[in-house]
This record gives C-alpha cells, sequence and structure tokens, in this order.
C-alpha cells in the first residue's frame, strides 16, 4: 500500500523546506559553542562541544543519498518523478554550509587577533571541526573528480586512508584498553581523534 499523501513520513516541519529545523538546530548550537569559545569561558558544559560533533556530522550528510547528475535530476523533476528540492531556510544551494564553516574560520581568525588560537580548548575544538570539514570537501572533490574520470577509480587512496586510521586509532584504543593511555603523548590521542572524524567526513 502506498504511503497516505500528507502523513508524518512526508509531512515538511513547520511548512519549511526539508532541512530547515536541522539548519535552525546546528545553527544554535554552532552560536552557543563559537560565542561561549570567543568569550574566553572555560567552563562550557562537555555535552555542547560532543552535541556540536553529532550535529555536524548528521547536517553534512542528511541530504540526498543519491548524488544524480544534474541533467537527470532535471529531467525527473520535469516528469514529476522527484520532486523538486527546496534549500533549507528558503536560502539558496549549500547557504547553511557555508555558514557553518565561515563561522569557525571567523572564530578562529578573531582567536588568533587576540593570541588565543592555541588554547588547548580552541585548538581541540577547532582541530575536531575541521578535520571533519576537510573530510566532507574532500569526499567532494573526489566525487566530481570521479564524473570526470574515463578510467574506474583507484582503490589505493581508499585502502590507505582506511589503513591509517584504522592504525591510529587501535593504537590509542589498544593502550586504553590495557590502562596504558599515559603512554602516549596527549596530542596522539587528538591526532586520532582527528583523524576519525576526518575519515567519516570523507566517506
Amino acid at each position: 500500500m502506498a504511503e497516505l499523501e500528507g502523513s508524518p513520513q512526508t509531512w515538511p516541519p513547520l511548512g519549511m523546506p526539508t532541512g530547515s529545523v536541522r539548519a535552525l538546530l546546528t545553527l544554535t548550537v554552532v552560536a552557543v559553542v563559537v560565542l561561549n569559545l570567543a568569550s574566553g569561558r572555560d567552563d562550557l558544559d562537555i555535552i555542547w562541544i560532543e552535541t556540536l560533533l553529532m550535529a555536524l556530522a548528521h547536517y553534512f550528510t542528511s541530504r540526498r543519498f543519491v548524488d544524480l547528475p544534474r541533467e537527470v535530476r532535471l529531467k525527473l523533476e520535469q516528469d514529476g518523478i522527484l520532486e523538486d528540492e527546496l534549500h533549507p531556510l528558503f536560502l539558496p544551494k549549500h547557504s547553511i554550509r557555508l555558514l557553518l564553516i565561515s563561522s569557525f574560520i571567523g572564530l578562529a581568525v578573531y582567536l588568533y587577533q587576540l593570541n588565543r588560537l592555541w588554547e588547548p580548548q580552541a585548538v581541540t575544538l577547532l582541530g575536531m571541526v575541521f578535520a571533519y570539514l576537510l573530510g566532507t570537501m574532500l569526499r567532494g572533490f573526489t566525487r566530481w573528480w570521479n564524473r570526470r574520470r574515463t578510467t574506474p577509480p583507484s582503490r589505493f587512496w581508499a585502502d590507505a586512508k582506511a589503513l591509517l586510521v584504522l592504525g591510529t586509532v587501535g593504537i590509542v584504543a589498544v593502550c586504553e584498553f590495557t590502562g596504558m593511555r599515559d603512554v602516549l603523548h596527549p596530542t596522539v590521542h587528538k591526532v586520532a581523534m582527528g583523524l576519525l572524524l576526518f575519515y567519516f567526513g570523507s566517506r
């Protein structure tokens, strides 16, 4: 039986384009974290940082799953097979993503001007966020590049990337499991988590 038109599965929340509520929630969390870090407060609850990373990860991966060529998508929309996709908050395509990325770049520049960019909390947060965002940008570039190739893409890079991340995170995990966490410099833990976020972003 076909899904009933107007069922909760097809309602656009608040009558706005799909993704608008997620965009508002993500922007709210980003605003809280960025303003707290910019103001020099060091008592921001860790739950905000965790929520930020989850919100970014979800927002950047929850759009249309099938990446169709533009001509095919337009033809399907004209034939009524595929709904015309309105962008979140009625803004131009990629506006929210650009706003999110700009927020963190702006924060980095602001902290740099105040000589606070290398404070532990700033380095950790910005490092993790930019590692994930770098992965998402690399994924977009790779898809664009592979569409223009005449030969099948090599699996070497994907396999090498997977081995690097698995190896690094595996070493840190073994040290955690065996109670030997102090054997590794704290920076190694941060690098391992950054690589993990980069990998998720790039997939």
